[in-house]
């Protein structure tokens, strides 16, 4: 198993999903999870969670991370908890799909603020203590949308916002190789999550026919997301870095 003993994680989004996954996953691997969430039951059945497994976990909820303050907030809580900060994952985000021509502005700046902008303000927060801890890593999240378009539902405002994300961990790990700090983005493909399920599990609607074109034949599950996290968070990776890591079960080597 992925060895992160000692480490302090701060995973966002640990209320449901792949965050939860996460969440379970780094404490399994010996992590101290401080999570966020806009849902603080859902968060706390998380922590539940993970404490049932014997894990360690911690949360600012409900909490807002796509502004400064909030972000802050939720950094300046996990260090006066635990001491430091080792590990960011920036997982969570939040999204509105729509019709170029008929997106509503609002959602179009709903989508950008609360997935690239979400990931600014966080990394701007926990930078300075991942400078002070000697180093530390940065996962973010993206995603096969930054980088192909997808027919089945307009996602422009999407794949434009996590296109930002894989740009801007580009720069951070350029701007972190003199302080130690790691930064690498996850692309996932078609995962199965509560946002996801009127997709995957409609058997009349585009996903079946998508899966028979994916070499894995099946959509992803968190715990596959989860586990490739701590890995990437693991000193077994050091050498992985600006890396840009698909989950996607073979989609994006399919091509067109």
């Amino acid at each position: 198993m992925t060895d992160l003993t000692g480490k302090v994680a701060l995973i966002s989004g640990t209320g449901r999903g792949v965050g939860r996954a996460a969440a379970l996953e780094f404490a399994a691997c010996g992590a101290t999870v401080f999570g966020a969430d806009l849902d603080a039951a859902a968060d706390a059945e998380t922590r539940e969670m993970v404490a049932a497994a014997g894990g360690v976990m911690r949360s600012l909820d409900p909490v807002d991370l796509s502004g400064q303050a909030g972000a802050d907030a939720w950094a300046n809580a996990a260090v006066e908890a635990f001491g430091g900060i080792d590990i960011l994952y920036n997982n969570a985000s939040a999204l509105r799909h729509g019709p170029i021509d008929t997106l509503p502005e609002e959602d179009w700046y709903f989508t950008i603020q609360n997935e690239l902008h979400l990931v600014f303000h966080c990394t701007r927060a926990a930078w300075p203590h991942l400078v002070s801890r000697g180093g530390g890593v940065i996962l973010n999240v993206a995603s096969v949308a930054a980088k192909r378009g997808v027919a089945f539902v307009p996602m422009a405002p999407h794949g434009a916002a996590k296109g930002g994300v894989l740009a801007l961990t580009r720069h951070l790990a350029a701007q972190g190789a003199d302080v130690g700090i790691r930064a690498n983005v996850i692309s996932p493909g078609m995962i199965r999550t509560p946002e996801t399920a009127q997709f995957v599990d409609d058997p009349d609607g585009p996903v079946p026919s998508l899966l028979r074109m994916t070499p894995s034949r099946r959509v992803g599950e968190p715990s596959d997301v989860a586990k490739l996290a701590a890995f990437l968070a693991s000193d077994d990776a050091t050498f992985i870095n600006g890396a840009d890591i698909p989950i996607d079960g073979g989609v994006s080597a399919m091509g067109g």
